[in-house]
């Protein structure tokens, strides 16, 4: 699989309604679902938590949790449900996650989380592969990231996907651990050097395709973040830039009008409040553009109404004026 350009798995936000809007800007592009504990998907409901629209391949389902056996059981279900990777992430800082036992406090414990990855690897033929910090506060030298990675590396785990970051476990947000600690980029470049035969994808604080291509000259892929969500259009020329695809033009536009159908088959589906469940996945498309306010407006004071409908996208669209035919925007 293709992992030059990847999407990361975000609560609240990577759902199955942004990855099909983020799949109708790149088709190459590789998703996330959001992480879902093992506990989740074993005891709950296991088809809200792992349906999604076919359009969403390549898609990759994230699982939270530290108990071999489950993620086994989870690696299953996902080869069941045709997800094309199953990932382990050993890199939210969360107290919440903390107290699970998952998570970037993992990174303590290399051997329970090579355990854990042999256990997935065992229970399905799909890639099972890691996300995790360069470490944890106690445990943030070189020579122990080296150690984690070598460690995991040895159930033959290829794919490692490492936030430049460590996480600090204790006294800051999650969202502080997305800024705060400081960004150590050539640490990954130097993973890849140091286990040239591992796939190595570099996260953390990347917001443009041109750091992306830049970042490719060190490490095999680049995963971005929060830049993705909200301003979706960093993607449009990616299946280009990234993947070598032949040249598309399309507009924002062209996107809203993909995304009417589906909205309204949701909405047909549902009792109430069904376009505020998509359009706020939505609300960056236009930024950068005249008229970009006025649609974030219209769409975040009247989606959540009981009746609103699909056409709505297509009334907030239009404060923003398309560009010439034939012109990507």
């Amino acid at each position: 699989m293709n992992r030059r350009l990847s999407v990361a798995p975000m609560m609240d936000w990577t759902d199955r309604h942004c990855r099909y809007f983020l799949r109708l800007i790149s088709r190459n592009t590789l998703l996330y679902t959001e992480m879902v504990t093992s506990g989740a998907l074993i005891h709950g409901d296991r088809e809200r938590f792992l349906r999604y629209n076919e359009t969403e391949h390549p898609i990759a389902l994230q699982i939270g949790g530290s108990t071999p056996a489950d993620l086994a059981q989870c690696s299953r279900y996902a080869e069941q449900w045709s997800y094309d990777e199953v990932n382990l992430n050993v890199g939210c800082p969360s107290d919440r996650v903390q107290n699970g036992g998952i998570g970037a406090c993992l990174m303590k414990e290399p051997v329970l989380v090579a355990d854990c990855i042999k256990a997935m690897q065992d229970a399905t033929s799909i890639p099972v592969t890691i996300k995790h910090r360069i470490g944890v506060n106690g445990r943030e030298s070189w020579d122990e990231l080296v150690s984690f990675v070598g460690t995991v590396a040895d159930t033959g785990c290829r794919t490692f996907i490492v936030h430049a970051r460590i996480a600090i476990l204790e006294g800051l947000s999650p969202k502080e651990n997305r800024d705060i600690p400081p960004l150590k980029y050539d640490w990954v470049h130097r993973l890849k050097q140091t286990f040239p035969d591992l796939e190595i994808i570099i996260n953390g604080g990347i917001t443009t395709l041109d750091q992306t291509e830049a970042h490719l000259k060190h490490v095999d892929g680049v995963m971005i973040g929060r830049e993705a969500y909200n301003n979706p259009w960093i993607l449009a020329e990616a299946d280009h830039r990234i993947f070598g695809q032949e040249h598309r033009s399309f507009t924002r536009h062209d996107v809203v009008e993909k995304m009417i159908p589906y909205v309204q088959q949701h909405i047909d589906s549902h009792e109430k409040h069904a376009l505020n469940h998509i359009s706020r996945h939505m609300l960056g498309l236009f930024n950068g553009m005249p008229g970009a306010r006025r649609f974030r407006r219209l769409l975040s004071e009247n989606a959540h109404r009981p009746d609103a409908m699909a056409e709505l996208l297509r009334e907030a669209s239009a404060f923003c004026l398309p560009a010439e035919p034939g012109t990507m925007i």
